[in-house]
């Protein structure tokens, strides 16, 4: 794939907003996933993937803890997830993933930023298609050929390792994400990730000229104001 450990961070770009949002985000996300499963991170492998995850993003633990009582109660708000796509700023591709208790309430706020920034929405399945569905971990090493023997000795399905800047980057189907994190972690002694998760990688990039960018910050930034929006996920190749 040929891209760089940075510029895949970058180009994710799962952006976050300030803290208060990061924390309701992972909240809102955890009672979710809590509630339609189980409130047992032993027994809810979703569950605690995201917990992990919220730990490595500085979650308080009892932003944490305060979710998972919640979905024990079984009472509280029905959080439905929403899924948006269409085109950027300078035409890139776009995902919007929410988590909503009113449907038209929040497709009115993703629809408002879309036309502030003379950007357009389009149908269900209309860019989805063009980005892989994938777990992605990175690490610090440089021995890619023994990474790959390591996973495929534990049956795991790989997309692709790539080697770059003493950084390894493996990637593989979402499906695989417990089974290839199990695998570098105990038969590869991978003690450190520095990015573990499962995201929309896109196939193709649109470089983003520098006229383009200022209209780009703003649309991801209206985005990131909106209270339901969890997840962006876009093909912008941004400038250095």
């Amino acid at each position: 794939m040929g891209r760089s450990f940075e510029n895949r961070k970058a180009s994710m770009a799962k952006t976050q907003g300030a803290k208060t949002k990061l924390y309701s985000k992972y909240g809102k996300e955890i009672y979710v996933v809590a509630k339609n499963g189980s409130p047992d991170p032993d027994a809810n492998l979703a569950l605690r993937r995201l917990i992990d995850k919220a730990k490595k993003d500085q979650v308080p633990a009892h932003v944490i803890e305060k979710a998972i009582d919640k979905a024990k109660g079984g009472a509280g708000e029905d959080f439905q997830p929403a899924r948006y796509e269409g085109f950027g700023p300078g035409n890139c591709m776009v995902i919007v993933d929410c988590l909503t208790d009113n449907s038209n309430r929040t497709f009115a706020d993703v629809r408002n930023c879309f036309t502030k920034t003379d950007s357009k929405m389009g149908a269900p399945g209309s860019v989805v298609h063009m980005f892989e569905h994938q777990a992605v971990f990175a690490f610090k090493g440089e021995d890619d050929e023994a990474i790959l023997e390591t996973l495929l000795m534990a049956d795991c399905d790989v997309a692709d390792i790539e080697s770059e800047d003493g950084m390894l980057t493996v990637l593989a189907p979402h499906t695989e994400f417990y089974k290839i994190k199990t695998a570098l972690s105990e038969e590869a002694g991978i003690e450190e990730f520095e990015l573990e998760e499962i995201t929309f990688n896109p196939q193709t990039y649109v470089e983003l000229s520098e006229d383009v960018m200022a209209n780009f910050d703003k649309f991801i930034n209206m985005l990131n104001d909106c209270d339901d929006v969890q997840e962006i996920y876009h093909n912008a190749d941004i400038p250095a």
